[in-house]
Parts: C-alpha cells; sequence; structure tokens
C-alpha cells in the first residue's frame, strides 16, 4: 500500500474534476437527489476541503494566510496552488 506522501490519487482526482463521491466540506455520501445543506462560505467555494472526496475520511488540513493543504491519509496531498485557489 502507498503511502499518502507517495499517493497522488486525491490530486488526479481533483485536477481531472473526477466527480467526488463524498462532500469535501461534510464527508457525506453524495447520492441523485439528496440536498446537503452548507455555509454560505462553503457554497461559494471559500473554504478548504475537510474530508476526502474519495473515501469520506476527515483530512488533515492546514490553512494558511495564502491558501490550504490538505492530506488524506490514503490518497496524498493536495495544495490550493495547484487549483489556483490563492
Amino acid at each position: 500500500m502507498a503511502r499518502a506522501a507517495d499517493n497522488n490519487d486525491l490530486l488526479e482526482a481533483l485536477m481531472t474534476g473526477a466527480a467526488p463521491i463524498y462532500h469535501p466540506n461534510t464527508g457525506q455520501c453524495i447520492s441523485e437527489g439528496e440536498e446537503i445543506r452548507l455555509s454560505p462560505s462553503a457554497r461559494a467555494g471559500l473554504e478548504a476541503p475537510r474530508y476526502c472526496q474519495i473515501c469520506g475520511r476527515r483530512m488533515v488540513v492546514q490553512v494558511r494566510p495564502d491558501g490550504w493543504d490538505a492530506v488524506c491519509s490514503r490518497h496524498g496531498r493536495v495544495d490550493s496552488a495547484y487549483l489556483v485557489q490563492r
């Protein structure tokens, strides 16, 4: 099994625009027709993801003045710089 530092699955999913299985702000499984309630800032895309969109696990997130960095223990690290959100 690859370590998170060696795994880029989450970054690849975000860069390719793959549809998330789990909501990145709530961790809920995304199913058709189900409404997920979000804060206004999350709806606007201003919050860092807190959950892995592939497995739904809580991620370790560091919010910095210039962006954020999130790490899933299974699917790797993502920095907001990769997503042009700085």
